[in-house]
């Protein structure tokens, strides 16, 4: 059995991750109250409509629960994940404050933890204090903030079920320090120290991708002495987290506007790691 538990601060795209799922074949439950999780594992599900055996299954948990229940989660999933016969991922999706205030205001929707005592901006803080633990303990962590929903659902498809069962999953991120750090990174690598195509006219309406950029960059001697340095980092390391059972790994690179510097980067990096590495994706966040 595979199974994925999905949590996250409300607004963050819980349900439309659960929606992606379904559309792939498995089986989901919202908000599912955490103890019943060890029961659900012991009689899981039978039979789909079409009377095929039903081994995907996906659940949310979030802070809808009880704080009991909260409290007793990381204990469950721990046993959960010691058990021989599931594959078990946690799932924590999570966007800025500034957006999900945005996207409540859009909807009018109550926030399951705002009251008459407690605003909706500090329903989102408490929230945030609440499913701490849960993030701590996440497989794979994602960013919505700057996402569609079109662009959700294709991330949820691509990492979770293009992933190998045995394997560490990789994405290299773009991104710009200008519009604010991603929340899912592993690691970050800032590259606003090397040459600026930016600041050449000719090179500013290209990006990372296309080749006027590419070869300017390629003939940097500071740029192939940090690509050198980034993948010789990796290249120790991320063996050390995939034999502690790292299902998921994120890798940030950052320049100023996410334009340049860190796709050129970031593409490189992916390139290199695809020759020996089964699961390895690129995003660019700040390109359409």
């Amino acid at each position: 059995m595979k199974l994925v538990v999905i949590s996250g601060r409300s607004g963050s795209g819980k349900s439309t991750a659960l929606q992606a799922l379904e559309d792939i074949g498995f089986y989901c439950i919202d908000n599912l109250p955490a103890h019943l999780l060890p029961q659900l594992i012991t009689r899981p599900p039978e039979k789909s409509s079409s009377d095929a055996p039903k081994t995907l299954l996906a659940v949310s948990i979030d802070a809808r629960n009880p704080l009991s229940n909260l409290e007793e989660f990381p204990a469950i999933l721990k046993k959960l994940r010691e058990k021989q016969n599931i594959s078990c991922e946690l799932l924590y999706l999570d966007s800025n404050e500034e957006v999900l205030l945005k996207r409540y205001s859009a909807t009018r929707r109550k926030h399951p933890l705002s009251n008459e005592q407690r605003s909706l901006k500090d329903a989102i803080e408490y929230e945030r204090e609440l499913l701490g633990p849960l993030a701590e303990l996440a497989d794979l962590r994602l960013d919505t903030t700057r996402l569609s929903l079109y662009q959700l659902r294709d991330s949820i498809k691509l990492r979770i079920m293009q992933k190998q069962e045995q394997g560490l999953s990789i994405q290299f991120e773009s991104f710009g320090f200008k519009h604010g750090l991603p929340l899912d990174l592993d690691f970050t690598y800032d590259v606003r120290c090397l040459p600026n195509p930016y600041w050449l006219p000719p090179l500013r309406e290209y990006t990372g991708l296309q080749q006027p950029v590419i070869d300017f960059l390629s003939q940097e001697t500071e740029v192939n002495e940090m690509l050198a340095d980034i993948t010789g980092y990796l290249e120790k390391w991320l063996p050390v987290f995939e034999k502690n059972n790292r299902s998921y790994v994120t890798i940030g690179i950052g320049c100023t506007g996410g334009h340049h510097r860190s796709v050129f980067i970031a593409e490189q990096l992916a390139s290199h790691f695809r020759r020996t590495m089964d699961n390895v994706h690129v995003r660019h966040r700040e390109l359409p």
